[in-house]
């Protein structure tokens, strides 16, 4: 999908009466946008059954990319418009190179948190330079802790050099890494106790994500999510569990501490039990797309401003804000005319 240009005039448009021109980025219901996610890149190192067919994606070429500067110029226009926390995604993210040398120019804009999402297969090696530049924080995706499983569902990759990474982030000087389980019906479920006594045993946060439609192949089918209602069922009926108070309200994932104090798990039920109502996030593909919904195809191009002879950092800001108020209230998945957003989520970036 071709990101949609935005015109370069600051007059007024209709969709943007009443915007503000100061302040925060805020949308018309008054949520305040402070998290941004910047894709670096849309392409992957695995093929996860849930996210990735084997063959035949299409890439972005690498003209089309942001460049570190580009990345640096939007972050630096989003913080001064009340951004404080930026997460690093893909695709993959460390499939790009000296992705530590971006790190370190993002860090040095004075935010509270740095954080990057990565399937764990390279992170080993790059983790010292990432935390040497300033990197804050890590989430790492593990779907099973069953080696072929885990093959199974990769189809590329190991579960050892997952495990390996988690234990290298650590070592590096990260806080305890967050664990993202996206659990499917009848491929994954059953591993919901194993995964909670992981959390217990290791000290890690272990977070089980409903299956969405963001798949390329577009297979995804409501009957093979599993709820996160059922999930903290499961796990509570073996291990108590009650609400970890003072949690972030705006965080997609509502978390849960063990009653005996051992740990923490969470959950993220995107489609069951939506969090549209304090979502906070606004996210830039790795191809310059400002989208402010993971399910929605609105896109504003900041490429085009960056790379045009008449760019300024007022002009990429109004982007910024009307793509924040231009957001809708909702998802929209149950409603009966939702389509799944023609770009995929390692297109767009978690």
């Amino acid at each position: 999908m071709t990101p949609v240009p935005v015109m370069l005039s600051s007059r007024p448009r209709r969709r943007d009466a009443g915007m503000p021109c100061t302040g925060p980025l805020v949308d018309t219901l008054g949520r305040i946008h402070d998290d941004l996610r910047l894709s670096v890149t849309d392409r992957c190192n695995l093929r996860c059954t849930y996210c990735m067919p084997v063959e035949g994606l299409r890439f972005l070429p690498p003209k089309s990319l942001l460049t570190f500067d580009e990345l640096t110029r939007v972050a630096t226009v989003a913080t001064q418009l009340g951004v404080t926390t930026i997460r690093l995604t893909g695709g993959e993210p460390l499939l790009r190179a000296n992705l530590h040398r971006l790190v370190a120019r993002l860090v040095a804009l004075d935010l509270d948190d740095l954080s990057l999402t990565t399937n764990g297969m390279l992170l080993a090696r790059e983790v010292p330079d990432l935390v040497a530049a300033g990197l804050t924080r890590v989430n790492i995706s593990c779907d099973s802790l069953r080696p072929d499983r885990f093959a199974a569902i990769r189809r590329r990759g190991d579960l050892a050099t997952v495990l390996g990474s988690m234990d290298a982030a650590e070592r590096a000087g990260l806080p305890a890494v967050k664990v993202n389980v996206v659990l499917e019906r009848g491929v994954n479920d059953d591993e919901t106790l194993e995964f909670a006594e992981f959390a217990r045993t290791t000290g890690r946060a272990v977070r089980f994500i409903e299956f969405m439609p963001l798949d390329a192949q577009g297979t995804w089918r409501r009957d093979r999510l599993v709820p996160g209602s059922e999930v903290l069922a499961r796990i509570g009926a073996r291990w108590p569990l009650v609400p970890v108070v003072g949690a972030d309200p705006h965080a997609p994932a509502e978390r849960f501490r063990f009653v005996d104090g051992v740990g923490e798990i969470g959950v993220v039920s995107s489609v069951t039990a939506p969090f549209c109502g304090s979502c906070n996030r606004l996210r830039l593909t790795a191809d310059g797309a400002v989208r402010n919904c993971l399910f929605s195809d609105d896109e504003l191009d900041a490429r085009a401003v960056l790379r045009s002879a008449e760019s300024d950092d007022r002009t990429l800001g109004l982007l910024l804000r009307r793509a924040v108020w231009g957001k809708r209230p909702g998802h929209g998945m149950d409603d009966p005319g939702f389509l799944p957003p023609s770009r995929s989520m390692s297109m767009i970036g978690g």
